[in-house]
């Protein structure tokens, strides 16, 4: 049986149910010729949810990284059994819908929630924090949602490390925190660029989580698309839609550019 044979069913899925709904949606999207895309491109507003999105996306990307890195190098420290408790935190959330953990984060934010109530009773504020309908109650609900798309990734890449070159580094007379930042820290480097694609690229499209926490101020793409869909039509939101994936690609790659950039200048210094 030829090789290609085997790949042939994923092949047909895709194009039936990605490659096909792209070509229809573009297909949409010119129905009026480029114009449709220049009114996209000329429109402050659609302009200012495009750049908030992108803002928004990298933001939960950073706090990401930054609370999944140290995570995920603690649970390759620990012993079996407090591992196995760690993981089991990571992967706790999947069993629980994205809508749900939303709403639980409206009743800890809201001006009325737990967080607020807690605070003015322990006499910390007066008045309620503006911690819901803010960016920074997007980001909150964004982070928690997203986080443990960053740390299985940290997880695989730290624990695919050579252990013999931390042994070799300690023999050679590195500190720990030398064999940490020159050893440990670019081996783990395929993790964080994993991670930070994974969940930049899923930030982007997101629609729950702002929907519920955020404000017409701090709209994202993913509700200008179901506003446009229902109040306009589909036409200028199938637009959108092929601006977004345009802008997610080439994203990718200038993520790829740099790495093959940042691979030949190592292979030059060595």
């Amino acid at each position: 049986m030829p090789g290609w044979t085997l790949v042939l069913p994923a092949v047909i899925f895709l194009a039936v149910f990605f490659i096909v709904p792209l070509a229809l949606m573009f297909a949409n999207s010119m129905q009026d010729g480029v114009a449709t895309y220049a009114e996209v491109f000329t429109s402050s507003s659609h302009m200012k949810v495009f750049g908030n999105t992108i803002k928004t996306a990298l933001a939960t990307t950073i706090i990401c990284l930054a609370l999944a890195y140290p995570y995920a190098y603690v649970i390759q420290r620990v012993g079996p059994r407090t591992r196995l408790l760690l993981v089991a935190l990571v992967l706790m959330p999947f069993w629980v819908s994205v809508l749900t953990r939303s709403f639980a984060w409206v009743g800890l934010l809201q001006d009325t929630g737990v967080i607020n109530q807690a605070l003015i009773d322990w006499g910390v504020i007066d008045e309620p924090l503006p911690l819901i309908r803010t960016e920074l109650g997007v980001l909150i609900g964004m982070v928690h949602v997203l986080l443990p798309f960053t740390v299985i990734p940290l997880m695989n890449a730290m624990s695919n490390i050579d252990r013999s070159q931390l042994r070799a580094a300690v023999s050679l007379g590195a500190s720990p925190w030398q064999r940490f930042r020159r050893v440990f820290l670019p081996l783990s480097v395929p993790g964080l660029v994993a991670g930070g694609i994974l969940v930049f690229v899923m930030s982007l499209g997101f629609y729950i989580t702002p929907a519920m926490l955020g404000s017409p101020d701090n709209m994202m793409v993913g509700e200008l698309l179901i506003q446009e869909v229902q109040k306009i039509g589909t036409v200028r939101a199938s637009a959108i839609g092929m601006i977004l994936l345009g802008g997610t690609l080439v994203s990718l790659a200038l993520v790829g550019a740099a790495q093959r950039i940042t691979a030949r200048l190592k292979e030059g210094a060595k």
